[in-house]
């Protein structure tokens, strides 16, 4: 009898559950405000096209570690905005986007039956997918230190986080890590909204006064979609214990995990320019601060939201009628169960939508 398809372990994709309702709100005479996906929708900054073009005649393979300039801005940056210390080339490695780490950390840390894998109870629903491609065990918390840490292999922490845009504090950040390391649980840090905090200021998890200025057990996930609107060119990395990312590395070169020459010089160029970094966040702040206004007017109250790309708004009713009802006025966002049951009284409503589309929902709310 052939083995079950790996895809039955799987949820069904949540986004194709939203499509009757993309259909609903297209149908609007002045066409769809699209607030589902946090896809960025800015132009990908002058000087990091530049760089990718310049390095379009590579004819050669990457390297999975990348150049020795990449592991240079990696370390640098993490230094300069994380507070990391005393970061070496092997406490850094490159991935292909976020999402594809995510997805198949736990298999690549050989984990499986037996095994678990614990998230926030409300999350990105790759980190359960990430467990269950592997047979482990996924786990969601409240506090991750009331977990059981037996078979506990993997504890992922999310600040700021998505959905919620909650930020961690430095106590219950340095609180964590104790807790792990005590029980010898492998912490990864998905840290990818770090640089858009607005009414609370986020800390990495390799922040010395967190981690002691150690990194034994911690592994911090970084992004470049959000920041440097570089969705499209799959540039993401880890930073943390050289002990992990030594293995990951020897995996991934076996796996061919690459990450394509030329956007290892965008990445090079997008590391060193913060200008550009805060030319978007003040893109993104205006249009959170009208958009949090008009869905207030209209009846939301918006919880948590003090960091990343998203406003966690409710109607204190089923997020799929909020969906509907938004849906009415042409705009589409995502609701809330997507992210765990516990957000099914909520709706995530992104920022990544141009300012005419955002005045646009902002019109329609009023």
């Amino acid at each position: 009898m052939p083995a079950a398809p790996v895809s039955s372990r799987l949820p069904v994709f949540p986004w194709d559950k939203l499509a009757p309702y993309k259909s609903t709100a297209a149908a609007h005479p002045d066409g769809v405000v699209d607030l589902s996906v946090g896809t960025p929708v800015d132009p990908v900054p002058a000087l990091i096209q530049q760089a990718l073009v310049s390095a379009a005649d590579s004819p050669g393979y990457p390297t999975v570690w990348g150049t020795e300039a990449l592991r240079d801005a990696l370390t640098g940056w993490a230094g300069r905005r994380l507070g990391a210390t005393g970061l070496a080339h092997e406490n850094v490695l490159p991935v292909v986007g976020s999402k594809e780490l995510v997805a198949w950390l736990p298999t690549q840390l050989g984990l499986g039956p037996g095994d678990k894998v614990a998230y926030p109870r409300l999350a990105y629903p790759t980190y359960e997918v990430g467990a269950r491609l592997c047979g482990a065990e996924p786990v969601a918390y409240d506090d991750p230190t009331e977990l059981d840490p037996a078979g506990l292999r993997l504890l992922w922490l999310n600040s700021p986080s998505n959905p919620t845009g909650r930020v961690l504090s430095q106590e219950e950040l340095t609180r964590t890590v104790a807790w792990a390391r005590e029980h010898g649980v492998l912490v990864f840090s998905d840290e990818c909204y770090l640089e858009l905090g607005w009414e609370a200021e986020p800390v990495s998890v390799l922040h010395p006064d967190v981690c002691g200025g150690t990194y034994e057990g911690l592994v911090a996930v970084h992004s470049l979609s959000k920041r440097s609107n570089l969705a499209g060119y799959r540039a993401a990395f880890v930073v943390g214990d050289a002990a992990v990312l030594g293995e990951l590395l020897q995996i991934r070169k076996h796996g061919g995990m690459m990450i394509p020459a030329p956007v290892q010089a965008a990445t090079v160029a997008a590391l060193g320019d913060d200008t550009h970094v805060a030319e978007q966040r003040a893109r993104y702040a205006r249009r959170r601060t009208v958009l949090r206004a008009a869905l207030e007017r209209h009846g939301f109250r918006i919880e948590h939201s003090e960091a990343s790309l998203y406003l966690w708004a409710t109607r204190d009713e089923p997020c799929w009628e909020t969906v509907a009802h938004l849906a009415e006025l042409g705009i589409l966002v995502a609701p809330g169960d997507f992210y765990g049951p516990a957000g099914d009284r909520f709706v995530r409503v992104a920022l990544t939508a141009t300012d005419e589309r955002v005045d646009a929902a902002v019109k329609r709310l009023s």
